[in-house]
């Protein structure tokens, strides 16, 4: 079976135009966090005698690292946004993985919304409002202007080829049918 529906020919292939993730500027504290407990970890490491002393610090080197670096950086790798030419893919979660797609043909809004913070490192929140109750929040990404640019030209191309395919689908064609003739 061909990949062309009725004479239709199928469109170009489907190509990721960006991978993206929030800024790493979130990775700011943790990181911080990392060097004050490895500095303080160093510091006492050879100053304590007894033996729950030693203990006490690498468990609580160990829970520093896990609750303070660890964890926001696996919160980080965890959540991502990739960009093709046909649609918008949102996948997020560690334990429970939750993937969103939106696709570029059905249409939507997108508006950029910042902080003092964001507009200084020129990130922000690109919001994609295609009709549902809330709309799709793509959290603090990094350009946020060009990616604005980027999904609203990817839309409006979308767009344009969909309706090239109603076209082509609805076109009569110049052949005359009759009906009950073999």
């Amino acid at each position: 079976m061909s990949n062309t529906t009725e004479g239709i020919p199928p469109g170009p292939p489907e190509k990721v135009v960006a991978r993206l993730r929030s800024h790493a500027r979130f990775l700011f504290w943790p990181s911080l966090a990392l060097i004050a407990a490895s500095g303080a970890f160093g510091y006492f490491v050879g100053r304590l005698d007894e033996v729950w002393q030693v203990v006490l610090l690498w468990s609580s080197a160990a829970v520093v690292l896990l609750v303070l670096f660890l964890l926001p950086l696996a919160s980080w790798l965890s959540r991502r946004y990739t960009i093709t030419t046909r649609r918008i893919v949102l996948r997020h979660g560690f334990f429970v993985r939750v993937r969103q797609e939106l696709l570029h043909s059905r249409g939507y809004d997108v508006s950029v919304r910042r902080t003092w913070l964001q507009s200084a490192f020129r990130s922000g929140d690109v919001l994609i409002n295609s009709g549902l109750e809330h709309p799709v929040v793509l959290r603090d990404v990094p350009r946020a202007d060009q990616v604005r640019r980027a999904l609203s030209e990817l839309m409006e191309h979308s767009q344009n080829v969909v309706g090239v395919r109603r076209q082509q689908s609805e076109s009569v064609s110049d052949e005359t049918t009759v009906w009950g003739a073999r």
